[in-house]
């Protein structure tokens, strides 16, 4: 099992820059993944990356944002850059075991907004 902690999350203007940082607990998984979620939108799978640092992302990001881990304090991070107002949304880390389970933080809020 593992519990998250996210940070990082906040107001920015258009263009400016913000990084996420989720803390894991427990053990660490081989894939830790960013998803999003805007008012009336559905989930948003925005990044993920696995434990050797492979990295993929959607459209919507590439280029702008990048996701990274610190496997020794069990720590993923998104930095984002060139922020525009349709990326506002709750993100949040998530991670899913052998089981099938999923496991979800408790998600932070980003406004991109003048």
């Amino acid at each position: 099992q593992v519990q998250f902690v996210e940070s990082g999350g906040g107001l920015v203007q258009p263009g400016g820059s913000l990084r996420l940082s989720c803390a894991a607990s427990g053990r660490i998984f081989s894939i830790y993944d960013w998803y999003r979620q805007a008012p009336g939108k559905q989930c948003e799978l925005v990044a993920s990356i696995t434990i050797a640092g492979t990295t993929n992302y959607a459209d919507s990001v590439k280029g702008r944002f990048a996701v990274s881990r610190d496997n020794s304090n069990n720590t993923v991070y998104l930095q984002m850059n060139s922020l525009k107002s349709e990326d506002t949304a709750v993100y949040y880390c998530h991670t899913r075991d052998l089981f099938s389970n999923d496991y979800w933080g408790q998600g932070t809020q980003v406004t991109v907004s003048s």
